[in-house]
């Protein structure tokens, strides 16, 4: 470590590690912000938080279970605010957990037009034997909440709730009192209070430093006067995958000897060459270095360069900037000009210890996974493609800020196979679309071979029946799919749009249609069971095949449900409280096949006596 440079490619830390909780303590409750996320790795990220933290996104996802379990654990103590019509979507149906994010997602609108493009997450964590006061984490990324395979930056700051006020934490407790008025549709009361409760708390954290770095600078543009851009400096090495001329030859002027760029390719053919010729060095990332190892990597996602850092030598210091914002007018640029919310940063510490640009980015540091640019490397995107692309972003934008609604109703059963609810799409006024040659959407949880047409509808104000589907279906999250009528290009988002009329038991639903047998039950039992703070048994119970009788008889090392609960129930915990919540929800009338032996049952029915005469001694 010591002889290593900040930046350095070597350290690389996994998204779930970093919001595990820290030894000793289990988590809270937590904040996140993002610009953009996708529902897989939305559903998993509760998993690391509650449960375990996986090697990988996949590892969680293959196992319904621990979705199930993780959402259940964080929904009300997790709030994620996305930039509105930026949460993506796909053609195929996806899982109908992904209906238990509704409390979780708030989508917002930056104040000034631009993009809310901050990626950060405050979490609080409470000590595991319930004595001494609490920790808070802060995490200030260059990631989206995606499954995007790039290069990003994250930092990483610890510390202890204190009782005093820590003056440098004011931007982000600003940013966070200011989330619920951003929001595109009111969030909840519970949504509302969590946030600033967690806003109180950081207001009060005191962070450790990262190694041989000796301050810390926070920084909030786009929701107020104050905005912070790079300083005047002696050098200065820019990574941004996004940067515009007129940012780029201002930055250049900051820095008293020529600076350092690293950008991506399509981006720097885009730049007029007397600004490169502003830059002693401009580099792009190896192609080998875009992939892990070389492997392939889906076309679809998103790879490459996506870490933004302003690193300056000034004086004898070293001042490393990370966070969200790009080297462009929208991010960082004149005080006017800035109309997108971001995050930044700072960290400050002497050369001799932190290193200087050129240790950074030169090859025994983050310039080891670079190459020369060179003008003939890619095309920029042509003039016809930025306007199909600003065209359909225009597009979003109005969709985002109308009036839209979902509302639905009992469809009357026919046959046997008919019943189920019918969804409508409303728009209560005629919206003003131009340029569009369809617009399709669906149900993300039915898929596009369930699209509707709504083009008409919008344009003039009025509802699209989605279509008659199974309870566990229903769902806020609408899919959209545009097509611009000049070039055929086509965008694909999905919103979250208000809903009327959901049956109280939906989430039961949803529960039965992945619980539907005796193993899937006592698997799911085992995860209901697990302490909070044991990550291993967590990860065990949700991959293990428990057998019929294993509530009863432990087989090989397995530990005894029964005597699971008996610990639960001398805990006084609310594991139990649980359990009898599952067994209601998986005792509804209309169940086609019930999962929970009668054995259990008649189980259950003395611990749910011991809990009720438990009740009454604590009353």
């Amino acid at each position: 470590m010591a002889n290593r440079t900040s930046l350095d490619p070597e350290e690389r830390v996994l998204y779930g590690e970093s919001l595990a909780s820290p030894s000793g303590f289990i988590f809270d409750a937590a904040v996140a912000t993002t610009y953009s996320l996708d529902f897989e790795t939305a559903l998993a990220a509760p998993v690391s938080l509650a449960l375990f933290a996986a090697e990988n996104r996949d590892d969680i996802l293959c196992q319904p279970l621990a979705l199930l379990e993780g959402a259940e654990r964080i929904a009300d103590r997790l709030a994620v605010y996305s930039d509105a019509g930026h949460i993506q979507a796909r053609t195929q149906p996806q899982s109908r957990l992904c209906s238990l994010l509704e409390r979780m997602i708030i989508e917002v609108a930056a104040p000034q037009g631009g993009a809310f493009h901050p990626k950060i997450w405050v979490l609080r964590f409470k000590p595991q034997d319930g004595v001494g006061s609490g920790k808070m984490r802060l995490l200030v990324l260059s990631r989206n909440l995606t499954s995007d395979r790039s290069w990003d930056i994250s930092l990483r700051l610890d510390g202890d709730i204190t009782r005093r006020v820590v003056a440098d934490n004011k931007p982000i407790v600003d940013l966070l009192k200011r989330l619920p008025k951003l929001a595109v549709y009111p969030p909840s009361e519970e949504a509302i209070d969590l946030t600033m409760a967690v806003a109180r708390d950081l207001n009060r954290a005191q962070w450790v430093l990262p190694e041989r770095f000796d301050e810390l600078t926070l920084a909030v543009n786009g929701i107020g006067s104050k905005v912070w851009s790079p300083p005047a400096c002696a050098r200065m090495g820019i990574i941004s995958p996004f940067c515009d001329d007129a940012t780029l030859t201002k930055l250049a002027g900051l820095s008293r000897e020529k600076p350092v760029l690293v950008s991506r390719s399509d981006e720097l053919v885009a730049c007029a060459p007397d600004t490169l010729a502003r830059y002693a060095r401009v580099s792009v990332l190896d192609e080998m270095a875009a992939s892990e190892d070389g492997e392939e990597v889906e076309p679809e996602s998103l790879q490459g360069l996506h870490a933004k850092a302003f690193i300056q030598e000034i004086g004898w210091n070293t001042m490393l900037t990370v966070g969200s914002g790009n080297a462009t007018q929208a991010a960082v640029a004149h005080r006017k000009m800035i109309n997108n919310v971001e995050v930044f940063a700072s960290l400050t510490g002497k050369t001799s210890k932190v290193g200087s640009v050129e240790d950074i980015l030169g090859l025994h540091g983050f310039g080891r996974l670079l190459r020369p640019f060179e003008a003939n490397d890619g095309a920029a995107l042509s003039a016809e493609a930025k306007a199909a692309e600003r065209r359909l972003g225009d597009a979003r934008r109005i969709l985002c800020r109308a009036s839209l609604a979902l509302r639905c109703e009992r469809a009357p059963t026919m046959n046997e196979d008919a019943g189920g609810w019918r969804v409508w799409l409303d728009c209560d006024k005629p919206l003003v679309i131009a340029n569009l040659a369809a617009s399709y959407v669906w149900p993300i949880t039915r898929g596009e071979g369930h699209r509707r047409d709504v083009l008409a509808a919008l344009s003039s104000g009025g509802s699209v029946d989605l279509g008659v589907m199974p309870l566990a279906d229903i769902t806020r999250f609408i899919a959209f799919q545009l097509t611009d009528e000049e070039s055929d290009a086509r965008l694909l988002f999905s919103l979250g749009l208000p809903i009327e009329g959901v049956p109280a038991e939906r989430h039961a639903a949803i529960f039965r249609s992945i619980i539907t047998n005796r193993d899937t039950f006592f698997r799911y039992l085992r995860l209901l069971l697990s302490d909070l703070g044991d990550p291993f048994a967590a990860a065990l119970a949700a991959q293990s095949s428990a057998a019929k009788g294993a509530w009863s008889r432990g087989r090989g090392d397995d530990v005894p449900l029964l005597e699971d609960m008996v610990r639960a129930l001398c805990s006084g915990d609310d594991r139990l409280i649980a359990i009898e919540r599952l067994i209601s929800r998986l005792s509804a009338e209309d169940a086609a096949a019930d999962p929970i032996p009668p054995e259990f049952r008649a189980l259950w029915a003395s611990f749910r006596s011991a809990m009720m005469l438990d009740t009454a001694h604590a009353g």
